[in-house]
C-alpha cells in the first residue's frame, strides 16, 4: 500500500468477522464524533459534490492526523467520467495521503470497461475497493474481475440520493447472493446507498464487512448536514446488535 501500509492496513478478507459501521465525515471534528460513537471504519468525502465526492488532499491529510492509527481510513476519489488516465491520477494522489482504502466508483459499463483494466498497477501500491451502484444496474457477473484486477474490496452503493435506498433497488436475496459472490473471491463487502436505521436488521443477516452510512448519521438526515451524536450511536447499537 501506500503510505497507510505503515499502520499495518488490513487487505481483502482479513478486516475481521465482525459486522463493522463505516461512517462517512467531512473533517477532523466528524471523525472524532464517529470514532466516539464507535464507527470501525471512517470514510473520507464530500457529499455535496456527488456519490463519492472527493475531499481536498489536504483535508484527507488533515484527517488522517487527526484519526491516528485509531480506525481504518477510506477516501474517495471523485464521481469521475470514464477515463483511465484521470482515474489512475485521482487514486494515486489519494493513496499517496496514506489512507489504507481508496474507493473507485464503477457508475457506468463504460467505466468497468475503460478503466477497470487499467488499475491493476495502482492496486499493486495500494488498497482499491471498488464501488458499484445498485440503481445503475450493476453487473454481478463482473466481481471476479474486479478481484482479478488486484482490487480488495467491493462496495453497492446509490448513485443517486433521492431518498431511494439500497432495498428500493435490490432485493435481500440479490444482496445475499452478491455478497456471497464477493467473499467466495476474497473480497471485503460493504453496502450503503441511502441507508436507514430500520434497513440494519435485514442487512445484517447479509454478514457483509461492512454497512456504510452518512445521512443516517446526519441531522434530520440531510447527508450534506452535520454529523448526530445520538444517530452515530443508535446505527452503531442496531449494526453492532448481537455481535460477539
Amino acid at each position: 500500500m501506500a503510505d497507510g501500509a505503515g499502520r499495518g492496513t488490513p487487505r481483502g478478507r482479513e478486516l475481521g468477522a465482525m459486522i463493522r459501521m463505516l461512517a462517512s465525515v467531512t473533517d477532523s471534528a466528524e471523525a472524532e464524533m464517529a470514532i466516539g460513537a464507535g464507527a470501525g471504519i471512517i470514510d473520507l468525502k464530500n457529499p455535496a459534490l456527488g456519490a463519492l465526492g472527493a475531499l481536498p488532499l489536504e483535508r484527507i491529510r488533515d484527517i488522517l492526523a487527526q484519526v491516528a492509527g485509531r480506525r481504518p481510513v477510506s477516501a474517495t476519489i471523485g464521481d469521475l467520467p470514464p477515463d483511465a488516465r484521470l482515474t489512475d491520477r485521482a487514486i494515486r494522489a489519494t493513496a499517496a495521503t496514506g489512507v489504507d482504502y481508496v474507493k473507485v466508483g464503477f457508475f457506468t459499463d463504460a467505466h468497468v470497461r475503460d478503466c477497470l483494466p487499467s488499475i491493476a498497477a495502482a492496486a499493486s501500491s495500494c488498497s482499491i475497493v471498488a464501488v458499484m451502484f445498485a440503481d445503475r444496474g450493476p453487473d454481478p457477473t463482473r466481481l471476479a474481475d474486479f478481484a482479478a484486477a488486484g482490487c480488495v474490496g467491493i462496495m453497492l452503493d446509490t448513485a443517486e440520493k433521492s431518498g431511494k435506498g439500497l432495498l428500493h433497488h435490490m432485493t435481500i436475496a440479490v444482496l445475499q447472493d452478491f455478497v456471497s459472490g464477493a467473499r467466495d473471491l476474497g473480497l471485503l463487502t460493504g453496502l450503503a446507498g441511502s441507508l436507514r436505521l430500520e434497513d440494519i436488521p435485514q442487512l445484517r443477516t447479509l454478514r457483509p464487512d461492512y454497512l456504510g452510512f452518512r445521512g443516517a448519521l446526519c441531522q434530520a438526515d440531510r447527508r450534506v448536514a452535520g454529523l448526530d451524536t445520538e444517530r452515530l450511536r443508535a446505527v452503531h447499537a442496531a449494526v453492532q446488535a448481537n455481535e460477539a
